[in-house]
């Protein structure tokens, strides 16, 4: 896509820690990432609580419709969404599920620190596909791999007195 406002993609895990270091900050820890996604809300499946969409509200950017085949965009998108088409969590922090996958700093598992977590979901995620657009779930991926539902989030640690 070619609009500014819309999640960097296409972004191995290397290239994101990078450029996480670079910025002054790191990817975010699997534990970090949840506490920021749940907003402050406990035991809730969504940054804004357990409805997907409360009022008839969309809450985030994910498939509509029959999954592959037909996306009906009623969220307003077929693909990525710009940052902030959505209203924030209760910290303030947007599109922590859906849009786009999100690289995490650990490991998938202790065997084998080539796969690393993604958390999030992305707009290609759907109920009966994916229901992975929720703060407590995850996925993985090797180091090295990129794709158009894929980007990450930079975390910076603030000293408070």
């Amino acid at each position: 896509n070619n609009n500014e406002f819309h999640p960097v993609n296409h972004v191995s895990w290397f290239d994101a820690m990078s450029f996480c270091q670079w910025w002054g900050g790191t990817l975010p820890s699997e534990y970090e990432w949840e506490f920021a996604c749940r907003g402050g809300l406990n035991m809730c499946l969504y940054p804004w609580g357990n409805r997907l969409k409360p009022n008839g509200s969309h809450m985030t950017n994910i498939w509509q419709g029959r999954f592959p085949v037909q996306n009906t965009k009623e969220d307003g998108f077929e693909e990525t969404s710009p940052v902030g088409s959505f209203p924030p969590n209760q910290f303030g922090i947007h599109d922590m599920v859906g849009n786009v996958w999100e690289w995490i700093l650990d490991s998938w598992s202790l065997k084998n620190s080539e796969v690393r977590v993604q958390k999030g979901g992305s707009f290609m995620c759907h109920r009966l596909h994916c229901f992975r657009y929720r703060c407590g779930a995850r996925t993985r991926g090797s180091r090295d791999s990129t794709s158009s539902n894929l980007g990450f989030r930079c975390a910076q640690y603030v000293q408070v007195n």
